[in-house]
């Protein structure tokens, strides 16, 4: 399938199947993690992998995964995340976001849906699963079988915004 095919395929899922991730599909999607490019490859990226009652359910204290079997809480690692040296920006958290795109991407093709979630309370989160001071969680990533009817891949043509209202060339 092209790269341009599995984007517009897909979609937030916000109901799922109770059915379990299979142990290969969630390597394959890790592994699609491990190898996202990041900031002078300091792979920040800490990934804790939720697939247990007991887990979800301490998740769901802090936010809403829609039922899904499986959850990936990408943290970023500030101390070694790269900075930039002419203003110290921080892109630990660009890096953790790349990190789930990959994996997310990776789900989808395996016939997996996702739900990239951002909203959520970071401080519950950190304290149910005991998340070090220096690795802050940057997005939750539900995943499993969707339980509903997929969306049109051909939604993007009235829902995103046309190039010439988003890309400039040489200036603005």
């Amino acid at each position: 399938m092209s790269f341009l095919k599995l984007a517009k395929k897909r979609y937030s899922v916000r109901k799922y199947q109770p059915k379990k991730v299979e142990e290969a599909k969630l390597l394959a999607i890790l592994e699609a993690g491990r190898i996202a490019p990041t900031g002078a490859n300091t792979q920040p990226q800490r990934i804790l992998v939720i697939r247990e009652q007991e887990g979800l359910e301490k998740l769901s204290k802090g936010a809403k995964v829609y039922g899904a079997p499986l959850a990936l809480i990408i943290c970023a690692d500030h101390s070694v995340s790269w900075k930039r040296p002419h203003d110290g920006k921080d892109i630990a958290e660009i890096d953790a976001s790349i990190v789930t795109d990959h994996m997310m991407l990776q789900a989808t093709g395996l016939g997996l849906g996702t739900c990239w979630i951002c909203y959520f309370d970071a401080k519950v989160i950190r304290t149910e699963f005991k998340i070090p001071d220096n690795y802050e969680p940057v997005n939750i990533l539900a995943i499993g079988y969707a339980d509903s009817e997929p969306l049109s891949p051909d939604r993007h043509i009235t829902l995103r915004k046309n190039l010439e209202n988003t890309v400039w060339y040489e200036t603005f």
